[in-house]
């Protein structure tokens, strides 16, 4: 949809003349799509304000470049953001024009590949969600007393680019598709200091178009993999949080082996204190944790009594991490009000006009 807006006259679909088949009506679709999730300004500093004083002429010569091939995306910015547990992550934020680019790609890919991604899937897909891989996770564990939690090191940055350009040309045959993925893939990473790092693997989280190629990379590397040689082992996979589910203590150190093995051959590594075996209710030689942390809850067994007999059942619970989130989110909370009332009793005529302009 166009909203309404008037495109520039002049502004002809000529994608059948193009080298690459792009039309303005995909551009301008991106562009709406990317706008509705707003987000901050590339390297270039154009916010959203910027952009849309020169919009038709900006996105035309983005249709023009990404139709005619000489489209280049430019380094992404790093960000960092703080863990909760401590420490920091990177994003890589693309300019707003670049993320339209990957708007167009990703629309047109997602197109290709969502039919055909494993059921058991649930990261960013349309009509998916975390509470349903949660659900899923908890039923699997019901007939299954053993489960692996996978934790891949540090995946979104060591995701091999040939490996992953292989993947998107085998799906999809469009090959203005690849070249554009390709690009952003080796676009580089601006740093704080000013330098230009270049892209040797990974893909930067922050982009547009990153959860689908991490989806497409992990679809090959891991889904098609268990659906060919484990087909009995059901898993749950978001993003690159996975659990796998298995009937003995035996048969999760095997399968815990050939999954290092597979990983290890497309160039991805199980973190070795993160990664762990899980019992669930089950006999086992060695002693295991009873529970596994998956998307902000816990599943691990809950005891009941039935028929006089003390029997276990995996449940879901909120897990430790999210609950101290929520204590702190509760605990900010409370400092503000103590603000505003502090503010209040200071002057409360002039504290009632400020309620009155920000409601």
């Amino acid at each position: 949809m166009f909203h309404n807006n008037k495109q520039p006259k002049g502004m002809i679909d000529y994608e059948e003349t193009k080298s690459q088949p792009v039309s303005r009506m995909m551009v301008w679709q991106a562009y709406w799509k990317v706008k509705a999730n707003k987000g901050s300004a590339g390297i270039d500093d154009m916010d959203w304000e910027k952009l849309d004083k020169d919009r038709d002429a900006q996105i035309y010569k983005l249709w023009n470049r990404l139709t005619s091939g000489s489209y280049f995306p430019q380094a992404v910015k790093r960000v960092a953001i703080p863990k909760k547990g401590g420490g920091q992550h990177y994003l890589g934020i693309p300019t707003i024009l670049d993320r339209i680019a990957q708007e167009v790609v990703r629309t047109h890919l997602e197109r290709i590949v969502e039919p055909l991604f494993h059921n058991s899937s649930f990261g960013y897909r349309p009509g998916r969600s975390c509470h349903q891989a949660v659900r899923q996770s908890c039923s699997n564990s019901m007939n299954h007393d053993f489960a692996i939690d996978l934790d891949i090191k540090g995946f979104f940055d060591n995701i091999d680019h040939e490996l992953l350009l292989k993947a998107v040309g085998h799906y999809c045959p469009d090959k203005w598709v690849c070249m554009y993925v390709e690009r952003w893939l080796k676009a580089g990473i601006f740093q704080a200091e000013g330098t230009i790092t270049p892209s040797i693997a990974g893909t930067p989280q922050g982009g547009v178009i990153c959860p689908l190629l991490a989806n497409l990379f992990l679809h090959v590397a891991f889904d098609k993999w268990m659906e060919k040689y484990h087909p009995e082992k059901p898993f749950e996979r978001y993003a690159d949080d996975i659990v796998v589910h298995c009937k003995s203590e035996k048969q999760a150190l095997y399968l815990l082996n050939q999954i290092n093995g597979r990983l290890h051959n497309c160039n991805l590594t199980l973190h070795p204190d993160k990664t762990k075996i899980i019992n669930l209710r089950g006999t086992a030689q060695k002693l295991y944790a009873k529970g596994f942390d998956f998307l902000w809850f816990t599943v691990r067994p809950a005891a009941f009594r039935h028929n006089g007999k003390i029997k276990a059942v995996p449940g879901i619970f909120v897990s430790q991490k999210s609950k101290t989130g929520i204590i702190q989110k509760f605990r900010e909370l409370k400092r503000a009000v103590r603000y505003l009332h502090s503010k209040y009793k200071e002057n409360p005529a002039l504290f009632s006009h400020w309620l009155l302009l920000h409601p």
